[in-house]
């Protein structure tokens, strides 16, 4: 499988997201080519501030391997990640996240601010844009059905 096959996978939570009446945001944890934490938004279902994509596929994960560190991990997320979502991939170790649209409200890989800059101790390499196109018509199908 290659990023874009991942990707698709975090869409596919982000299309279930959509379905359950949640903003479309879908997540997926990779380690040596498997998928060891899925995540979708549910902070409407669960009426909590803390229902977000990340956080969920950044728990299974930790559950999955048995630790709280996810070295040799890969995040994909179909939006750039807020400031929550920053502090979780930092604090879990996560060395790579790959994101698909921006996120121009809340988006703390470099279009509020970049939070993976700051002197935390630790640095994941940010890549984004991953199938854009896919992840922002998702988004807009979701937001032109509220007006």
């Amino acid at each position: 499988m290659n990023h874009e096959d991942y990707m698709r996978q975090a869409l596919d939570l982000g299309r279930q997201a959509l379905a359950g009446g949640e903003v479309p945001v879908g997540c997926v944890v990779v380690r040596q080519g498997r998928v060891i934490g899925r995540g979708r938004n549910r902070r409407e279902g669960n009426g909590s501030a803390l229902g977000h994509a990340e956080l969920e596929a950044i728990g299974q994960a930790c559950s999955t391997l048995g630790d709280w560190r996810l070295r040799e991990c890969t995040l994909y997320v179909t939006l750039e990640p807020c400031p929550m979502c920053a502090g979780a991939i930092i604090n879990a170790r996560i060395p790579i996240l790959r994101y698909g649209a921006r996120e121009p409200q809340t988006g703390c890989c470099g279009s509020v601010l970049n939070l993976f800059e700051e002197n935390f101790g630790h640095r994941p390499r940010i890549y984004g844009g991953l199938l854009e196109e896919e992840c922002t018509a998702l988004l807009r199908e979701f937001f032109r059905a509220l007006r």
